[in-house]
Order: C-alpha cells, then sequence, then structure tokens
C-alpha cells in the first residue's frame, strides 16, 4: 500500500465500536488517520480492539490513531480504568521554583502516559500545548492548559514533554501553531482574531513553535495549526485556511517542515459550508485535515470532498514514523519507581 493511496484527513467515529457502515466507509476511502475520544474508551481491551478493526478496515497496520491526552480537563482516558495525569499548569509552576525539577517531571510523566498510550495501540498524542497565553487568553485555554507565559519556559517544557513521549514510542503533536495565547474566545464557539503585529508575534507566540522546530527532533513531531486569524499576516482567514500563514510563518519563519494538520474542521470557528472547509484546509498547505464529533453523513461528505495525501505530505508522515521508531527507549522502565519520582517531585511544588 502506498502513502498517497490515502485520503488526507482524520476522523473519528460514534461509540466504542465501528458500526457495519462506519467499517465500509474506511474500508472504500481509507482515511489517513483515525481520533480516539471519550466515548470510544471504556476498557482497555474494548480500545485495543477499536483501534485494531480501524487499521484493518484501512488495511494499514502502521495507521495514525490520535488521542488527545493533555492530562487535567483534557484526558480522554478517565478513571477507574485508566491513570488521569496532572495539566500542563503544574509543570509551569514546578519550573518556576526550579526549573530542572520541571523538565524531568514534565519529561517523567509524558513517558509514563506515552506507556499508557501504546499498550493501547494508539501511536499520535495531540500535546503538548505550547501556546504562550496573553493575559486576556480565554481561559478554555489559559485555565490550566498552557504551561507558562514565558515563551523561553514553554518551549522547554514542551520539549522535555515531546521527547518522553518519542521515548515512549508516540509521536507528539505540538498545538496550536502559530499560537492560540491571544485568542479572547473559545475557537470551538466563535473565531478568535488578533491584531498584533508580526514583530511582536514572532517574540512571543511563535518563539516555542521556532525552538521546536530547531531540534533533533524536528522531523518526529506533528503540529496542529489554530483556528485564530493573524490580521498583521492574513485579516481574512483563520491560520487554518491561510496559505500566507503556512507558508510565511508557519513554513518560513518559524521553520516547521513536519505533518502539518489543521484543528477540527467542525468547530465554529470556520464558517461556510463542509466542502469549503476540507477544500480551504488543503489548499492552505495543510498536510491532514481533522473532522471531529460529526454526524456519520457528514464524516462521508467530507471524505468525498477530500484529496489523497500529496507526495510531500506523504513523505512527512512516513519520515514521523520512522522517528518514532527510532526515538523508541529500550528497555523497560519500571513503571512504579517513575511514577513514585514524578509524586515526590509534584508534592514538593505543592508543599514549597
Amino acid at each position: 500500500m502506498q502513502l498517497t493511496d490515502l485520503k488526507a484527513i482524520i476522523i473519528d467515529a460514534t461509540g466504542t465500536e465501528l458500526t457495519k457502515e462506519e467499517q465500509d466507509l474506511l474500508k472504500s476511502e481509507r482515511p489517513a488517520g483515525f481520533i480516539l475520544f471519550k466515548r470510544n474508551c471504556v476498557s482497555k481491551q474494548q480500545v485495543k480492539d477499536l483501534v485494531a478493526s480501524v487499521r484493518e478496515c484501512v488495511g494499514w497496520d502502521g495507521l495514525p490513531v490520535l488521542i488527545d491526552q493533555e492530562g487535567g480537563t483534557v484526558s480522554r482516558l478517565k478513571q477507574p480504568e485508566w491513570k488521569e495525569y496532572p495539566a500542563a499548569k503544574i509543570f509551569g509552576e514546578l519550573a518556576t521554583a526550579s526549573e530542572q525539577e520541571g523538565r524531568d517531571a514534565a519529561r517523567i510523566n509524558s513517558y509514563l502516559m506515552a506507556l499508557d498510550l501504546a499498550d493501547l495501540g494508539i501511536s499520535v498524542n495531540c500535546a503538548p500545548v505550547v501556546d504562550v497565553p496573553a493575559p486576556d487568553c480565554h481561559e478554555f485555554l489559559s485555565a490550566s492548559r498552557t504551561y507558562s507565559d514565558a515563551p523561553e519556559m514553554v518551549g522547554l517544557l514542551g520539549e522535555a514533554v515531546c521527547r518522553g513521549l518519542l521515548e515512549g514510542g508516540i509521536t507528539p503533536v505540538i498545538k496550536h501553531i502559530p499560537g492560540h495565547g491571544r485568542a479572547k474566545v473559545d475557537s470551538h464557539l466563535a473565531l478568535p482574531s488578533t491584531d498584533a503585529p508580526l514583530s511582536e508575534l514572532s517574540k512571543t507566540d511563535f518563539k516555542p513553535f521556532k525552538y521546536l522546530s530547531q531540534t533533533d527532533m524536528k522531523t518526529a513531531v506533528w503540529a496542529m495549526a489554530a483556528h485564530v486569524v493573524f490580521s498583521s499576516v492574513d485579516p481574512d482567514s483563520a491560520a487554518t485556511l491561510s496559505t500566507r500563514v503556512v507558508e510565511d510563518v508557519i513554513r518560513d519563519e518559524i521553520g516547521f517542515n513536519g505533518v502539518l494538520l489543521a484543528d477540527d474542521i467542525s468547530m465554529k470557528a470556520l464558517g461556510g459550508t463542509l466542502e469549503s472547509r476540507v477544500k480551504g484546509s488543503m489548499a492552505s498547505g495543510m498536510d491532514l485535515t481533522m473532522l471531529c464529533n460529526a454526524t456519520f453523513d457528514d464524516r462521508k461528505t467530507a471524505l468525498n470532498f477530500t484529496p489523497k495525501l500529496t507526495a510531500r505530505a506523504a513523505k512527512r508522515v512516513a519520515d514521523a514514523e520512522a522517528q518514532r521508531t527510532k526515538w523508541l527507549k529500550k528497555g523497560n522502565d519500571n513503571r512504579q519507581e517513575l511514577q513514585a519520582k514524578l509524586e515526590q517531585l509534584i508534592e514538593k511544588r505543592r508543599i514549597g
């Protein structure tokens, strides 16, 4: 099978197992990835079976299976079946007291999380959030999902999380490139916009993404693009629909050359028809688009309008998959010892 045979979209499913019509759709349309939500995750064996059935339908054992498992409020795997992990804010607070301890804790935390995901057959985690929150950033993002308002610290903690995920066999997705921290509204409900000058954005919002794009992990990580209008670059389109933002900012100034994924195009930040959203995100230069929490008919419609992976996008996906294998840490660490160390570091923060 060639990756260029796959449709350039990530989709989801309605429940804990595929319906007959979902199986048929996956077999006929062959999307390039699949994403899990809380409603899809009831037990460990059930998730393993669901993941295996999706890959069998598409016909590729290496099909990227994604999840949003940031920790804190954004966690799809819940107790009592799974361990729940701390929110990003906690690691930022720890790093404020001791940068090294904050980075160590973030890396251990993401490594343990990765081991949980890998056990289920999941291969891609939509984390870390490396947005830099402005003072008036909407609480949907700033309440606990961001590490710090200092760009340098965000970059360092984001790097620690990416390394931990990769060592556990999971591809990280840095989000929301080129930056969601100036959003005054929740992009699930409305379209955020910022008129900050490009020079200011470069010093703050773009900085963590640029830093991560220059590390030795640069082809191993994916990035998820933001539904945010950057008026100083393109006043007419959200970043996910803007060729200027993709080419001039994400690919050129920031220097990100990995897999670029549009955030969920079902979000109310985007207007127009489903067809226009699919075609717009693809025309902007995204490698992949994504449709979540939609009806079966909308999934079918979106797949109909989605082109197959370009040769360049297919190479980026393949390169990231090869890097995931390369970064995988050999040997089995004692999870209980690592968990104890993590809890000790977090407890120091609490009593400090």
